[in-house]
């Protein structure tokens, strides 16, 4: 009673495992596993419910803190895993992860059977939340940053992304999107080729990574999204392998008695793997379980759902208006909604807009892609450089639940562009010219965050980053170019996201419902009205100098707040003379740069005092003083200039007063300048700290 397909634990010594057959033809399955050496035996027969559609058994006598292997041996011939499992083990590709990504990675069982594995604990280790309640940022203000963890760390790992958060909490970021985790086919891969979605991918890191990952970004008040593919699954999965003709189609395809899955794709041309039947109950109830997983047992703040304009079994190309596609997704968002209200529903539709206009009404976020129009902009190609389509107004929606964006995983790099086809007929504003092409994005980016409605940043756009996505293949390992953050030119293009992001959250003019755009010329415009102050931003995206009239909503003293200059507007209507790329962002009340931080605020210090370090320089320890006000534990760690803590050197209990530490550099950490960061629950002090 009350089982559920999976392993289902009843206490440190036992549990039930349940294996789903919604279609009731199988005939019988064993249970196999470490726990009786991977033979056939009458002990592990699986009990079969009258109505045929489920199996399950009750183990007994396990040990606790132990992983136990497992698979179900279905009518005989079929070996498949648990496909509702929490982890997996893969002869084909476990052995390539290292220890330090996954220590104590259990042994595939070789020789004693074939195929990927289950793997279970009667006590599997429970993570202690920091943040047991997280308020995520309004939809409105969100600033999501998409990233790939092979393609952002130069270690793949997530613990390394966990120390990496200093990096984007001063980029100003409130949100961060990982593309797939749940276990895909490899361990090389964007992840849009998914196997088990009850499983983190272990290339990684361990579960408790992943939710010390979360659990760190709600205490920065970053929500994390997670990039998740319902659509379809590949050949590895269980789902498809349960019911699976190989010699039909190309590759084989799902028989006609698959609970899960169609036959064929119905929405040709746009098909991936085998194709969900999203109409199926059976279908409905493994995402309401995915989603509810999630949700609780990590945490997640929301989902972007891959290729909704699948979510349909019309036979279609998926463009025209679908009410069946609309129910599904409703369904779902409803679904999500009923664990937690505040659960981010991000669909990448690209669909009729009267579809997304019904999907954005009822709560839901779509991905709104300008990459083209920007990149035409940036390029200082002005005829097809209209990118007005970033304004939810725009498509006519009542909503701001339009997440626009210049570069996404799946669009070619503005950079890239700017270099190879940049317009290049004015010598003295050259886009081929790195440092043009720079500030051509920095342009861009002042057209961007300032239009109301969520956003979203590509990784290392802010930097520039100007290989192309077809670089050793689409979806292929790119380069990782942190080195860029020490480029000057590249920084201030980092410092300008940081400045806007800052403005788009902090002030609400730039969330108005007020505003109105001129994006089609060279020389662009917004106007913003807002409670507190209204807003103008005005640019030449032109290669050449253009001379434009501006009318300004109102007289009176405008504050620019690149240069902190002011004008004052004595006729509404100004003429501006702007230099190729030039762009102004106006201003009814000065907002001074210092009151826009760039960086990490420090929290209040009114616990840690007087922190001196020497020698320092340093080569190989030094020794740190600091007072603190009142006793209270802290811990001591290196941080290097790009905002990734390289070491954690020490924990301790402090005392009132002063407080001396005598502290080993690591081996392994390089001649650098580093930030000295003394942490206590209330307080944060940093020094320098200089290693020779």
């Amino acid at each position: 009673a009350g089982a559920k397909p999976g392993v289902n634990r009843l206490n440190d010594n036992s549990v039930t495992i349940v294996l789903s057959d919604p279609a009731a033809k199988k005939q019988y399955a064993f249970l196999l596993g470490s726990f009786n050496n991977w033979v056939i035996s009458e002990d592990y027969y699986m009990n079969r419910t009258p109505s045929g559609q489920y199996y399950w058994i009750t183990l007994t006598n396990l040990e606790p803190n132990t992983d136990y292997l497992y698979q179900f041996l279905i009518d005989g011939t079929l070996k498949i895993a648990d496909p509702f499992c929490e982890q997996i083990s893969d002869p084909w590709n476990d052995k390539y992860i290292s220890t330090t990504t996954y220590p104590n990675l259990p042994a595939y069982p070789d020789g004693k059977t074939t195929g990927i594995a289950s793997v279970f604990r009667t006590n599997k280790e429970q993570y202690t939340w920091q943040v047991e309640s997280f308020a995520a940022p309004k939809k409105t203000d969100l600033v999501i940053y998409e990233l790939h963890i092979r393609d952002f760390l130069g270690d793949e790992y997530v613990n390394t992304l966990t120390d990496t958060l200093n990096y984007l909490q001063e980029l100003g970021i409130n949100a961060i999107e990982l593309m797939p985790i749940m276990e895909f086919e490899g361990n090389d891969s964007w992840g849009y080729n998914p196997s088990f979605y009850f499983a983190p991918d272990k290339a990684y890191g361990t579960p408790t990574d992943y939710k010390r990952f979360i659990d760190e970004c709600h205490q920065r008040g970053i929500a994390v999204i997670l990039d998740i593919v319902l659509n379809h699954s590949f050949g590895q999965s269980p789902f498809v392998q349960m019911y699976f003709d190989a010699n039909a189609g190309d590759y084989g395809q799902p028989t006609a008695d698959n609970p899960w899955f169609n036959q064929t794709c119905p929405h040709q041309p746009w098909c991936w793997g085998y194709d969900f039947n999203v109409e199926s109950t059976h279908t409905q109830y493994l995402f309401d379980r995915v989603i509810e997983y999630w949700l609780t047992e990590y945490k997640a703040d929301g989902f972007r759902f891959d290729f909704t304009k699948g979510f349909t079994n019309k036979v279609s190309d998926g463009w025209a208006y679908d009410a069946a596609r609309i129910k599904n997704l409703k369904r779902i968002a409803d679904k999500a909604w009923s664990i937690n209200p505040n659960t981010y529903i991000i669909l990448e539709h690209l669909t009729d807009n009267s579809e997304e206009t019904e999907l954005a009404s009822y709560g839901m976020m779509l991905w709104g892609n300008m990459n083209h129009a920007y990149n035409e902009a940036t390029m200082g190609w002005i005829t097809n450089s209209n990118f007005s389509g970033v304004s939810y107004k725009q498509r006519g929606w009542n909503v701001p639940h339009l997440i626009g964006y210049m570069e996404s995983h799946d669009e070619e790099r503005l950079m890239y562009k700017n270099l190879t086809y940049g317009n290049s007929q004015n010598p003295n504003h050259n886009v081929k010219n790195l440092d043009v092409a720079l500030k051509r994005n920095a342009l861009a980016a002042t057209f961007f965050f300032t239009i109301p409605g969520p956003k979203m940043v590509w990784q290392f756009g802010e930097l520039g980053y100007d290989y192309s996505i077809d670089e050793n293949g689409r979806v292929g390992r790119k380069p990782i170019r942190w080195d860029y953050y020490s480029d000057y030119n590249r920084k201030q293009l980092y410092n300008t996201y940081a400045q806007l992001i800052r403005l788009k959250t902090d002030y609400e003019v730039f969330e108005t419902t007020t505003f109105t755009t001129y994006l089609s010329a060279a020389v662009k415009w917004i106007k913003l009205d807002g409670e507190d102050m209204d807003a103008a931003v005005i640019g030449n995206f032109n290669v050449d100098t253009e001379t434009a009239d501006f009318t300004f909503p109102a007289t009176g003293k405008w504050y620019e707040f690149f240069t902190q200059d002011s004008i004052t507007v004595s006729n509404t209507k100004v003429t501006f003379t702007l230099n190729p790329g030039e762009y102004r962002l106006y201003t009814t009340q000065r907002i001074k740069k210092g009151d826009v931080y760039v960086g990490i605020k420090p929290i209040a210090d009114n616990k840690i005092e007087q922190i001196n370090i020497w020698p320092n320089p340093a080569t190989s320890s030094f020794t740190l003083n600091f007072n603190l006000t009142n006793p209270e534990s802290y811990t001591v760690s290196l941080v290097n200039l790009m905002g990734q803590k390289v070491a954690t050197l020490h924990s301790a209990k402090g005392y009132s007063g002063a407080n001396t530490a005598e502290l080993v550099i690591p081996n392994n950490i390089v001649p650098n300048v580093y930030l000295c960061v003394v942490q206590t629950g209330t307080a944060t002090k940093v020094a320098k700290l200089v290693v020779k």
